[in-house]
């Protein structure tokens, strides 16, 4: 018997997840712009709230043009389930919630996007959580700093604002070696550059306002677990492993195996935080990811030819880019990113602090947002903006010095770009 043919990456961004809709025939995605479902009969609704049948009960839950998009993006990254949320912060907390208790505590990368540092370091104290914050490139700190009341590791593939690129298979063995999951977040790589899963990542999440949905439209969120993780092995992980009180005393592991942490999340995560994706940003960014592989190979190309420009302008005093052979982080690309660095990355100005204020108000084709991974380039000063609640010595840490600019390269024509960065640095 011949084996079923693996789709390749262009063809999954397309057909993944979804087929013409049985109803109508319609071959795109319908948004499904509902609340809540009919069930046949009193027999039906039983079985879908004890999870003995997967259906539809009330889009706070599962609607079927985000679940569409879960399952895409799922395929996408190789993993075993997916739950889209909201947004990318969303996402983030939903792929904790299952995991963390009072007192317990993440081991975090000290190269995160800012938003993610302020989350980790201050809000989440409000739930009993706490957060360590290490370089991930010495490994023995981040070894040291795990303990008995750590229930994850997090970090980012293509770490923003920076551009550095984590070594993924060393900081998989450390977790693995403990016992605990690792989180990575992909926004900046997506899974066409990066496939977190390949290098030991349990869950991956993703901010899809980003380069998924690629256009600037929607904010939206997405996690997706591997389901090679033993969450009854350890004991650690009693919301997955043991008797869940809010849903009638299931165990979701093993009882859902490769599918328990997904179904948590929808029964428990999504029933009571409430994060829902609405159903037209779900159509959005299902539309957008069938041109990621096509978008993302002009935004690298773009970026390369960007920073190998700034590299040798003498107004510039360094540029982060790992796509460069002057990068620490060249050598990882092969392993952990082989097509391409991603188009995100830093530069520092001679003239410091003033100006980078001067160029992000001098740009003309760049757009100044707190945002990356649009079609645009865009350009912001993430001290004074994205990371300004930080003190120096963090946004050091972060990448996000006062004398820093962030890139997020669009796929305009090239010479466009820099001529316009040209022209704004004076």
């Amino acid at each position: 018997m011949a084996t079923e043919r693996k789709l390749g990456f262009n063809t999954l961004q397309i057909h993944a997840g979804t087929a013409p809709d049985t109803a109508t025939g319609a071959r795109q995605v319908p948004i499904y712009q509902t609340t809540a479902y009919v069930f046949r009969d009193a027999d039906h609704a039983a079985k879908l709230f004890n999870l003995q049948e997967v259906g539809y009960i009330y889009s706070r839950l599962t609607n079927p043009t985000v679940s569409a998009l879960a399952n895409r993006i799922c395929a996408l990254e190789g993993g075993a389930g997916a739950i889209c949320c909201s947004s990318g912060h969303a996402a983030q907390i939903m792929a904790l919630f299952p995991l963390m208790g009072p007192g317990k505590n993440i081991v975090a990368s000290t190269r995160l996007y800012g938003g993610t540092i302020t989350q980790f370091s201050q809000t989440i104290k409000r739930f009993g959580w706490s957060a360590k914050f290490v370089d991930f490139d010495d490994l023995a700190a981040v070894k040291a700093a795990i303990d008995d009341n750590t229930r994850a590791v997090f970090c980012e593939s293509i770490a923003n604002p920076g551009g550095y690129i984590t070594d993924l298979d060393a900081i998989s063995k450390i977790s693995d070696a403990a016992h605990i999951p690792l989180i990575v977040d992909n926004t900046s790589a997506t899974p066409y550059l990066c496939k977190p899963i390949e290098h030991g990542a349990t869950l991956v999440v993703h901010s899809t306002t980003k380069y998924l949905t690629g256009n600037g439209t929607v904010t939206g969120g997405c996690v997706v677990d591997s389901g090679k993780f033993d969450w009854a092995k350890s004991g650690k992980f009693p919301s997955l492993s043991e008797p869940e009180p809010a849903y009638h005393g299931l165990v979701f592991h093993p009882t859902l195996g490769a599918m328990a942490f997904t179904f948590h999340s929808i029964a428990i995560g999504l029933r009571d935080l409430g994060m829902t994706m609405n159903p037209q940003g779900a159509h959005y960014t299902l539309m957008g990811i069938e041109t990621l592989s096509l978008r993302m190979e002009r935004h690298v190309a773009n970026a390369l030819k960007v920073a190998a420009w700034l590299e040798k302008d003498p107004r510039v005093e360094y540029v982060t880019y790992a796509g460069l052979k002057s990068s620490p982080y060249y050598n990882r690309i092969s392993k952990i990113c082989p097509k391409g660095a991603g188009a995100i990355f830093t530069f520092a100005l001679k003239t410091g602090y003033d100006g980078c204020v001067k160029l992000v108000d001098h740009v003309k084709l760049f757009s100044h947002v707190a945002n990356l991974g649009d079609t645009r380039s865009l350009i912001i000063h993430s001290a004074s903006t994205t990371h300004r609640q930080l003190n120096e010595a963090q946004q050091k840490a972060a990448g996000a010095s006062p004398n820093v600019v962030r890139l997020s390269i669009g796929i305009e024509d090239v010479e466009d770009i820099i001529a316009d960065l040209d022209q704004a640095m004076g």
